[in-house]
């Protein structure tokens, strides 16, 4: 009783403030000004503001091209960590570029290809430091799976070819009118649990696909969901190789080995960075020497040396293939570019410093649209080769350069040693790379903070799975939105108490020792108010006053006001036809 008696002078002694209409401002003004905060919030011309002419011309070279930002400064230190880092990522990307041209049934040295004009043209236009451009696993598997439903790779490698390659063109593109339009938002419809379910269920996919490396089996099936593969692997017993079987588990075990080791102890990196071309090598060298190509173990096969030949004249754009190329260079745009502005800022954030999103998206995008001209195909930000890339002591984007270099060197004088290199080691290292994508504590986590989600998650990794890449991941964006549509149309609202001895109104549900204020009904809506909610919003406000009278309240006392709480509520017009804002 005594309680009620303090919580009811406290309101009698509320003080009510008047609010001040906002500024007067024109339709251009506005306009202006919602503008600029959509598609620039982080104002980059700021910086040119009352600077001379000089300075301005200074400052816009280095906004294109960041390399002039840095380079002035670069040091001999500098260059000994990115030697040493660049070396240690070309360990890797050589087997890597390999391993994921096949699984974009492309010719393997379309990998390495890959692996040397774009990080070239990164280096120069990126605004990361730790960012170790390369082919990657997810944008490899959809760029082949979506082109092998209408073109066989088999039947029909120079169109297959040409296709991929006008299918990064329009990647490039894609992604480069992001960042010159300011359009980076759009990715932000991937969630989280997007991503999760739609990384976790490519990944099983590409490891069931490299069943048919890992067991030797020649016909296997074109299509990518588990049922048809798991089928086609159990139908094909008679063309399982015990050879194969044997060099596949135990350099997969390796491999899995080297990683666990790595995880455990993160200052021993590179040993899972050396892992895989150590593989390379050993089983190369088994092959020539027990000549095992003769006993059941494809082999690579001949690749050509030299570097890029031009690709330019193989583009297409127009013809009936337009359709699927500009959808196929969409999707894995938009996959590629999340994965490589995710791992931009991850890494940036351990070493405290800033990437820009758009500037990303554009070097990101030039690179691709630069490859699609050299014989490359999709590449973004690994997140393997950039981890192993910041563990290694990377300091800028020079580390890219000697990645690049290295392959350069490998593709002029070194490729006929990758002649006698077996296919199962391809897919062991494919395996291996992809493992790390199932992140099942961060789905235990989303279950335990959002259900709906986890639905999300699970919706874009079945998806995957039993449906299609492209499919599951539409199917789970599709929800995702669904479910922003719905926290726009139905708002949520809850009830505020006091909490004792303070002026400070808390959700009921959640603070426990939050107590209702007799005689109000204090609800907080946790949105902005627009023409989609404002009928349901009264509707629910009406049931929440039904309940209060009818209710246990009731009892104690009756209810006089309905006080609102609006401080979600954001614009001009929301705070208008609040009218007063009530302090108590």
């Amino acid at each position: 009783m005594e309680q009620n008696d303090t919580t009811t002078i406290e309101m009698s002694a509320m003080e009510i403030h008047k609010v001040a209409p906002p500024p007067h401002k024109t339709t251009l003004q506005k306009l202006k000004t919602r503008l600029k905060e959509t598609f620039f919030p982080d104002d980059p011309l700021r910086q040119f503001k009352g600077q001379p002419l000089k300075k301005k011309l200074i400052l816009g070279a280095q906004y294109v091209f960041p390399i002039l930002e840095w380079g002035p400064n670069y040091s001999f230190k500098l260059l000994k960590s990115d030697i040493v880092s660049g070396l240690t990522i070309a360990s890797l990307a050589i087997p890597q570029g390999i391993s994921y041209a096949k699984l974009a049934n492309l010719p393997p040295i379309v990998g390495l290809y890959s692996s040397f004009v774009p990080p070239l043209v990164y280096a120069v236009l990126g605004s990361s430091r730790d960012l170790a451009v390369g082919p990657v696993s997810i944008a490899s598997l959809v760029l082949g799976s979506m082109l092998r439903e209408v073109v066989s790779p088999t039947k029909d490698p120079i169109l297959f070819l040409q296709l991929a390659f006008s299918s990064t063109f329009f990647a490039g593109l894609f992604q480069a009118s992001l960042g010159f339009l300011r359009l980076g938002f759009i990715i932000d419809f991937l969630s989280k649990a997007t991503l999760i379910g739609f990384m976790a269920g490519a990944a099983i996919i590409v490891s069931l696909q490299q069943l048919k490396s890992l067991l030797g089996i020649t016909n296997f099936t074109k299509q990518m969901g588990i049922i048809p593969v798991l089928s086609s692997v159990f139908h094909r017993t008679n063309e399982w190789s015990w050879q194969t079987i044997l060099m596949g588990v135990c350099f997969l075990v390796f491999l899995l080995f080297t990683r666990h080791i790595s995880i455990r102890k993160p200052k021993l990196f590179w040993i899972s960075a050396g892992a895989p071309l150590l593989s390379v090598i050993i089983s190369t060298l088994l092959v020539f020497a027990l000549k095992a190509q003769k006993h059941g173990i494809s082999v690579i096969g001949e690749l050509q040396k030299g570097l890029n030949p031009v690709s330019w004249n193989m583009l297409h754009f127009h013809g009936r293939y337009l359709g699927l190329i500009i959808k196929t260079g969409i999707v894995t745009g938009i996959l590629s570019l999340t994965e490589g502005i995710a791992v931009g800022r991850t890494f940036a954030a351990l070493k405290n410093y800033q990437v820009d999103g758009n500037k990303e998206m554009i070097a990101i995008g030039l690179m691709n649209i630069v490859g699609s001209s050299t014989s490359c195909y999709v590449t973004t930000g690994a997140f393997s080769r950039s981890a192993v890339n910041h563990n290694a002591g990377s300091k800028t984007a020079v580390s890219n350069i000697v990645m690049a270099v290295t392959i350069m060197v490998t593709l002029l004088f070194l490729m006929p040693l990758f002649q006698y290199t077996p296919n199962v080691i391809l897919g062991a290292i494919i395996v291996t790379a992809v493992i790390g994508l199932i992140d099942i504590s961060a789905a235990y986590q989303i279950w335990k903070i959002d259900k709906f989600d986890f639905v999300v998650l699970l919706c874009a990794f079945f998806g995957v799975i039993f449906i299609s890449v492209q499919d599951g991941l539409a199917i789970a964006v599709g929800i995702s939105i669904f479910k922003v549509l719905l926290q726009i149309t139905r708002p949520k609202t809850v009830m505020l108490g006091n909490i004792p001895g303070t002026r400070i109104y808390r959700n009921l549900d959640h603070y426990k020792e939050a107590l209702s204020v007799p005689g109000f009904l204090i609800l907080s809506i946790e949105a902005p108010i627009n023409f989609a909610n404002t009928t349901y919003l009264k509707e629910r406000i009406s049931r929440w006053m039904e309940e209060y009278e009818s209710g246990e309240t009731k009892k104690q006392s009756e209810l006089k006001y309905v006080v609102l709480d609006l401080s979600a509520c954001v614009g001009e017009s929301n705070w208008r036809s609040t009218g007063k804002v009530t302090e108590s």
